[in-house]
Order: C-alpha cells, then structure tokens, then sequence
C-alpha cells in the first residue's frame, strides 16, 4: 500500500477507517465494487483491512466484516474502538429495503472478529429518518466513564427543511446498553453530516463531519463541547472524500479519505463513489488550529532527478542562478520546462516581488502554455486551485479549490505530485489539495505570473517511481 493506493482491477477503495493501537497503524475501509452499484445500489460493501508499523510497509489482512447473510445488503462505515483488551468495530448495516441499523462486532487481535447476536443493537428512533442511521464513531467521557457514541442521522420535522441532518447521540455504560439522547450536533448544512470522528489531542477535543464528501471540523476544550468552528474548517478541497483521522506513535495523527473516480474519465466528470486512498498528516497549531500536509513516509521516493531547460515563452522571464524570475504587469509571464514527464514530483518557493493576481506552476502541459493543469494561486481572492491553462478563476468555488488560503502575498512553498491521473499539491506544508484530472497527457510544466511579479527559487524537478 502507498498514497494513492487502490486494490486494482474492478475493486476501489471507499470510506476509510483509521485506528491505532498498541504501536500499530490500521486502516479498515469499504472494499467496493461497481462504484455503490453493486447489489442493485446497496452497495455490498465489506470492511477490507491492511496495517502497518511504520507506513512503508503493510500487512494486508483478510476481510474484517464481510457480507455473511442474506439482510447484509452492505457492511456500512463505522469505527474502531479499543477498551480492555478488546477491539469494538462499530458499523452500520444497509438493508435490502435501504434502512440503516446500527451493529457491533468484537475481536481479540483487530483483525479476526465476530459479529454479536444482538444485532442490530440500535434502530432509528421515532423522529429520524430510517434512510438515514449509519456511521457510528463512539468515544468515551474521562470524566464520568460513560461512553457515547455519535451516528449520522436526519431528523424528520426540523425547522429548517432539509437542514435537518444531525449526529445522534447514544450513551452507554458498558458499550452494549445505548440509551438515546437529543442530537449531539446540528451543523444546518444540506444533507447528512456523515462518517463523523472524535478525538482529543493536546487538551483540545475535536469533531469531525462530511457533508458531500467535504470534511470539516468543530473544536473545544470539553467532550461534550460546547463546539466551535475555526475560520477555516475544512482539510483539504472537496475530492478527499469523507476524511477520518487515527494516532500514530504518541504525537501524530494521520487522516485517510478517498479520491473519487469520475464518469467516463472525463476532467468534468461526474464524481462515483470509491477511488485511491489518501493519506494526510494532520498538523496541530497551539490555538487548536488544525491543517493537513504530506506524510513524509509516503512521498513518492525520486527516481531521477531532472534539470529541465528554462524556455521563455511569454512577458519578463530572466534566470539568475538558480533564481526564475517572471514579470508582466500588465499580462502574463510564461516560462516552460519542457519535457519532464507526467509523472513527477516539482516542489518550488514562489514570491510575489509585486501585487500579482496570479502565479503558479502548471503541470503536463503542450506547447506555449497551450495546455495543462495550472496550480493557480491568487493571493486577493485568498484561493488555491486546480484548473486548465486556458482557464481562468470560476467565478464559484469549485471542486478543486482551496478557499481562505492566507499568505499568497508573502513567499510560498509549493509541492506537487503528479501520479497517473492525479494531481496532489501541498502549500506550505499546512493546505493540501488533491484533484483527480484525466484527460490531460502533456510533458512540459511551466511556471507563470499574470498581472504581476514572482521570483522561483529552490526550484527541484523529479521523476519518481510509485508502484502502480
């Protein structure tokens, strides 16, 4: 298993469930097939399961909850919990009319487990929507002992319609009696805040929702909150589907979520359901701030390193050592590096040496800038994004771009993976987004500023090698 990991062939991975415990790093994710078609639209997911030590090498394990009966029309997203010397799996169980329950199941070893003879062991109470019950992520109060678990829900008659989706709230003694509460959360986002997770981290307590795919998250000094949301809520842009976050060692935490396919292989593309894993460190500032980067042990290792040719294309472009610098303050400045592939890693500091709309490197690209994918930063709009050459800024968010994004002014670091269809950028080590891109197969990269100035240094170009 590596970043952008998929099982291969017809299979793809979906929701990701990480958790560690006692020196082990585990990822249980939905193993899907046909992209949720499967079983007339149920899903049939199954929990698959691969661990690691260190995060270059993995174990991959039999399913851990596969589909035993008949009423299994998909084994649904949960969460690990350990208590005891025992390893809690909590899931949901799609029916085959499409209600949801909630079900447990035990293991000795986090990977053999055994489904318990209650299940399901918590049905949707009067007021939520059947449709929607699933996601159980379960924690437990220090002070008090008790232990409650949170579930993706949507209640029924809510005052503001269809902003009713919440996370329901069960409190137990002994992890096997849940007595219902009023909803934990009620974010008043359209739809459903899925796939939730809980974890405390340096006397800070966060909550972490989906909606759409796009994961936010709440903050507080209590368990119980009450919560707060930062200025920036978000983790990565909207194609890391439905991120969960586990420990690693005493002082990390990782998230994994999943990179969605697209219809018909097409850049505009439809999102389907399941993809590539992505993996992400998760970084923590003393106010409670969190951010995402690169996970070191998982960068692509350098196969070669390049030293592209600097070929003026457009406006000012001097090179003064290993300095770039580009200017046109009126219209854009081009530079291009012709010939480094499409499978690359580039990483560069970029300075604004005036007020610049926008600059940026842009990847696997033809000819003047005819063609490519540009990581496009705009230091007014305050945005990061993902677009064509031959495209401006959208007018509206879109699905590949990074929205409050301070510091475009100042010096920024960029780096960026290019892996078969995907294009991953990190900005200075704390904004991450990834995008999956198709269509485009060119060689070149380029280096621009429009309406202004910047100044590239330690610029470093590499081949790699990511097994397929």
């Amino acid at each position: 298993m590596h970043q952008y990991w998929r099982p291969g062939g017809e299979h793809f991975v979906g929701d990701c469930m990480p958790f560690w415990h006692d020196g082990v790093f585990h990822l249980y994710y939905l193993l899907d097939e046909q992209h949720h078609r499967a079983r007339g639209g149920l899903g049939c997911h199954q929990w698959a399961h691969a661990s690691t030590t260190d995060l270059v090498h993995w174990t991959h394990h039999p399913l851990a909850l596969p589909i035993e009966h008949d009423f299994e029309g998909s084994i649904c997203t949960g969460s690990a919990f350990w208590h005891e010397g025992i390893t809690y799996a909590f899931y949901a169980i799609r029916y085959p009319d499409r209600d949801q329950r909630l079900a447990l199941a035990t293991s000795q070893d986090g990977i053999t487990f055994t489904k318990s003879p209650d299940n399901p062991f918590a049905s949707p109470a009067a007021g939520y929507s059947p449709k929607d019950y699933r996601d159980p992520v379960v924690f437990q109060d220090p002070g008090t002992g008790l232990f409650h678990l949170l579930a993706s829900a949507s209640l029924t008659d809510y005052t503001i319609p269809e902003r009713g989706g919440c996370l329901a709230h069960l409190v137990s003694p002994d992890l096997r009696r849940w007595e219902l509460q009023d909803p934990f959360l009620i974010p008043d986002y359209m739809g459903v805040p899925e796939c939730p997770d809980f974890f405390a981290w340096n006397g800070w307590y966060y909550l972490i929702f989906s909606n759409w795919g796009l994961a936010r998250y709440r903050r507080s000094r209590s368990p119980l909150g009450p919560w707060e949301a930062p200025p920036v809520d978000t983790f990565d842009g909207p194609q890391a589907a439905v991120m969960k976050t586990a420990a690693f060692g005493s002082d990390r935490r990782l998230g994994a979520a999943f990179l969605p396919s697209l219809e018909g292989d097409r850049d505009d593309g439809a999102r389907l359901y399941a993809g590539n894993v992505v993996f992400r460190e998760i970084i923590q500032d003393d106010d409670g701030t969190l951010w995402s980067g690169f996970v070191p042990e998982m960068l692509p290792a350098a196969r070669q390193a390049l030293r592209p040719e600097i070929v003026p294309v457009a406006g000012e472009v001097e090179t003064a050592g290993e300095a770039i610098a580009l200017r046109n303050a009126a219209g854009l400045a081009v530079a291009a590096l012709p010939g480094v592939g499409r499978e690359v890693r580039l990483t560069a500091r970029l300075t604004p040496t005036m007020p610049t709309a926008a600059y940026g490197v842009a990847v696997r690209g033809e000819g003047h800038f005819a063609s490519g994918y540009q990581v496009r930063l705009s230091p007014q709009l305050r945005r990061v994004e993902i677009c064509r050459t031959n495209a401006g800024p959208t007018p509206e968010p879109s699905r590949n771009a990074l929205l409050g994004v301070d510091g475009l002014d100042g010096p920024v670091t960029l780096d960026i993976v290019c892996y078969e269809d995907i294009v991953d950028v990190c900005v200075d080590g704390r904004r991450c987004l990834v995008a999956r891109l198709p269509e485009l197969r060119g060689g070149t990269a380029f280096l621009f500023a429009q309406n202004g100035a910047v100044r590239v240094e330690g610029l470093q170009v590499q081949a790699h090698g990511l097994p397929a």
